[in-house]
């Protein structure tokens, strides 16, 4: 078996490089990337993408020793037939890390052909650090990073308004776009960088609110024997996917010309308006993930599809999707109907093991954008709180406990160590109402505190003792 880089793989191109992407992870490789290699193939676009490592420590190292190429495997039902296919990705030119080449990276901003700039940093990834400088080697936050590039090319380029950049965000936050350009204008402030800047920041650059539609499982562990031994290459950066794709960019028809997915067949639309599409994806099917992962893996379940084929919990599943977040959105009933069920099918595909804990990552930032204002809109509208998603924020909590699982199996939670710290502390205390207090004020997680929400601490404090008393499948019979 041959060892996969550019001499061995006979049909990988290079392209001009004219794209920089922040994050190396499965989702960018499996979905902007797997995109941009259609339009290379289909629409002419010639284009290359550099990876800028986000974070300190990551996987650039593992790229770049396959040359940056690595094979998607697509799978599931396409208009009802099978599809499992597997296409070697080769728009990635290189990887940087921004934290040991510093001046590799900004040089990134010196190429006259660069156009694009897209991100996903998770949830948690456009903020705006007020420790960050500009002589950092590199700012630690993302925008941050990012405003130190558009301001050294703006220098480079003399303010010249056609070397802006265009920036697709594709982290999961509603008007990531908007978010992004107003941290941004915080660093531009915080910076001093005048007002020439501003003005060609906003004049030759455009921020674009994106949203972003495609489950993808991953690194596929249990079959990557088999699909090594099919492609006969030694590829440790396959990545999984479903076949669904959907991209919506809330940008002018002058990007769309820029970017020519319509060209390659490609499931993208530039639009007016992200926020009904948003709404509905955030909701229905990004919601339902957040607290199925934690109901599910406590009862002793690893992977989604097991999960909505289980009798208890895919009754949770669907009480959660249909009967509490299906009522707090304003769209068409049998619009909303059709694409829970599209979701639901999409959950059941037979091919993706997607496993639950990968979900659980940064569990606490995604309740807050993907379930909080589902909960408070139907708290509104029906007088009372929805017990699914309720229980399903007892279930991140108790999962952030740590520990065994009935099964023995070890919990690894994983996110922010500030908020790791907090829920060590708290579940010391031995109490379950210090601990649902403690959480649901944490106002450095919800931007509020959520202790005001009428009769939500009660009823999570209930759903934890239950849990300790009975375990997560009885608290789940318990409110069917």
């Amino acid at each position: 078996m041959e060892k996969l880089n550019r001499k061995t793989a006979k049909g990988a191109s290079l392209y001009p490089e004219r794209i920089i992407q922040f994050g190396e992870g499965n989702f960018l490789r499996a979905f902007v990337d797997w995109i941009i290699w259609n339009m290379n193939k289909k629409a002419d676009f010639n284009s290359s993408v550099v990876v800028v490592q986000p974070i300190d420590k990551g996987m650039i190292d593992m790229l770049n020793a396959q040359d940056d190429l690595y094979h998607v495997n697509l799978q599931g039902l396409d208009k009802g037939k099978t599809v499992n296919s597997l296409d070697l990705i080769d728009v990635i030119s290189r990887a940087l890390n921004p934290y040991t080449q510093f001046e590799e990276f900004l040089k990134l901003a010196e190429n006259p052909e660069m156009r694009f700039v897209i991100s996903n940093t998770t949830e948690a990834g456009i903020t705006f650090d007020s420790e960050c400088k500009l002589e950092d080697k590199p700012a630690k936050s993302y925008p941050g990073k990012l405003t130190q590039l558009l301001y050294h090319r703006f220098k480079t380029f003399n303010g010249d308004k056609t070397k802006g950049l265009i920036v697709f965000p594709c982290e999961l936050i509603f008007l990531n776009g908007h978010k992004l350009k107003e941290t941004i204008y915080q660093y531009i402030d915080l910076w001093n960088l005048g007002a020439e800047f501003k003005t060609w920041f906003e004049e030759a650059c455009g921020v674009y609110a994106t949203l972003v539609d495609r489950i993808v499982p991953g690194f596929p562990r249990k079959e990557i024997d088999a699909i090594k031994e099919k492609l006969q290459f030694d590829d440790n950066l396959v990545v999984q996917a479903e076949i669904f794709h959907l991209w919506v960019i809330e940008a002018p028809k002058s990007v769309e010309k820029e970017f020519p997915a319509d060209k390659a067949g490609l499931n993208v639309l530039f639009v007016d308006s992200e926020a009904p599409y948003h709404e509905r994806k955030v909701t229905l099917l990004n919601g339902p993930h957040t607290v199925l992962s934690p109901v599910a893996y406590l009862s002793g379940l690893n992977i989604v599809r097991e999960a909505c084929q289980h009798e208890v919990i895919g009754k949770y599943v669907n009480k959660v999707m249909n009967d509490e977040l299906m009522e707090t959105l304003n769209l068409p009933k049998d619009e909303l109907k059709q694409f829970a069920h599209d979701v639901l099918e999409r959950f059941n595909n037979p091919f993706v093991e997607h496993a639950v804990t990968s979900i659980m990552l940064n569990s606490f930032p995604k309740f807050e954008t993907r379930d909080l204002p589902g909960l408070k809109t139907y708290l509104e509208r029906k007088g009372e709180l929805p017990k699914g998603l309720v229980l399903g924020l007892a279930g991140i909590i108790t999962y952030y406990k740590g520990g065994k699982r009935a099964d023995g199996a070890e919990i690894t939670p994983n996110d922010d160590p500030k908020i790791m710290d907090l829920l060590t502390s708290l579940w010391k205390s031995g109490s379950t109402r210090k601990v649902a207090e403690g959480v649901l004020g944490a106002e450095f997680i919800w931007n509020e505190n959520l202790n005001n929400i009428s009769g939500l601490t009660d009823l999570v404090v209930s759903y934890l003792d239950s849990i300790q008393a009975k375990g997560m499948l009885e608290t789940v019979k318990s409110i069917l």
